[in-house]
């Protein structure tokens, strides 16, 4: 059995369910222990990777089990003609950070990922059947052994778990947008505070897609404090500042892009590892064209260049394909230069601007829709309002 933080509270449900056999099922249940598996990081934080796709393609089919009153044996569920599809990806999206789930979780994501954790399984927890779009959660997991002949079931404990699950993940992040909150105001003299809490943000553990906002919310207030000098002619010149959009949501297909500035078109891909493989491969997707590297690392800028062009003799060994690729990095941008860059910000009082674009992002990229700390609200309604 793995144990982690979460699993305390997991033992804890399943205690007061099942009192003294709680052991007992957990450990004759794959369900349960895949769902321990799966809440690794509600204690660790916001920072720490929430997964909740294969969490509510569960719950919206237990939860539909629950309600037609199988989970207390009423009927037999191998009659039950089924879920709808449409009932449980809606129900999917009205859930904490569901808004924005896809159909992948219900469809295959979810038992894919059972299988790869208990192979010799003959069970998967969604049963599907195409032609009528129905779905069912497979009752054969729900069901558990425990001796003499007895069976429980473990449907009400699961709800309850992921709800906890859910619970955890919500408290966290609302601590990390009120702590945003916090330092929205700080005054130049609590400098200390704020810049140890954006370089906890940009620590090696932290989540790639908190890296990636901070990062973000980062440079494009950096660079918003640069004008350029841009025309057609060399009499009609536009006076211009540097504007650094975000293209997507991260871990997104985007081709390599993960910032774009304008006027200049520079693009920017945020990575946490040095995969020379993977660099040329977005530089190949642009068609050569150069790219700016955010790397999540302490390594100094020559370092990194090193690492990269000693991967690149390694995979390629000619060196006019090396010098080719090595050439589309146009800068590389490490954590040192995003903490130099923010106490620049800090200097000149702009602290404010960074968190508000860190509560805006993480909200639409946590898909957090809910009520939320009213500070973070408060300026998230007043950033709409001013664009």
């Amino acid at each position: 059995m793995i144990r982690h933080a979460f699993t305390n509270t997991i033992s804890r449900i399943l205690t007061e369910e099942f009192g003294q056999r709680s052991s007992q099922v957990f450990e004759r249940s794959l369900l349960l222990q895949y769902l321990n598996l799966k809440t690794c990081s509600a204690n660790k934080g916001s920072k720490s990777r929430g997964s909740f796709g294969n969490h509510y393609a569960i719950y919206v089919l237990i939860e539909d089990y629950i309600a037609a009153g199988f989970s207390e044996g009423k009927g037999e569920y191998r009659s039950y003609p089924g879920a709808n599809f449409s009932a449980l990806f809606a129900r999917q999206r009205e859930l904490p950070f569901g808004r924005k789930l896809q159909n992948h979780h219900l469809n295959s994501r979810c038992n894919d990922e059972f299988r790869k954790f208990f192979p010799a399984s003959e069970h998967v927890p969604i049963i599907r059947d195409l032609p009528t779009r129905k779905y069912w959660i497979n009752e054969q997991l729900l069901l558990v052994p425990i001796g003499d002949d007895q069976v429980v079931n473990i449907a009400k404990a699961a709800i309850r778990i992921i709800d906890a699950y859910a619970a955890a993940k919500r408290k966290a992040f609302e601590s990390f947008l009120e702590a945003c909150s916090r330092l929205k105001s700080l005054e130049l003299d609590d400098a200390e505070n704020a810049a140890k809490f954006v370089a906890d943000q940009l620590a090696p553990h932290v989540d790639a897609r908190i890296f990636e906002i901070v990062s973000f919310a980062i440079l494009k207030a950096s660079y918003g404090e640069q004008t350029i000098f841009w025309g057609w002619t060399k009499t009609k010149l536009t006076k211009e500042l540097l504007t650094l959009y975000k293209t997507g949501r991260t871990n997104a297909n985007d081709g390599g892009i993960d910032f774009v500035m304008r006027p200049l078109g520079r693009f920017f891909q945020v990575t946490e590892t040095i995969d020379v493989q993977k660099y040329f491969l977005d530089i190949d997707k642009l068609q050569k064209f150069p790219l700016t590297f955010v790397i999540k690392s302490s390594e100094s800028v020559e370092e990194l260049n090193a690492a990269i062009r000693k991967q690149a003799v390694a995979v390629y060994g000619v060196k006019a394909i090396v010098d080719r690729y090595m050439n589309c990095i146009e800068e590389i941008i490490n954590v040192p230069e995003l903490l130099r860059r923010f106490a620049a910000i800090q200097s000149a009082g702009k602290i404010a601007d960074v968190m508000r674009e860190v509560i805006r992002q993480s909200m639409v990229e946590f898909n957090y829709d809910q009520t939320a700390p009213d500070a973070a609200v408060d300026e998230v309604d007043d950033a709409d309002e001013a664009e």
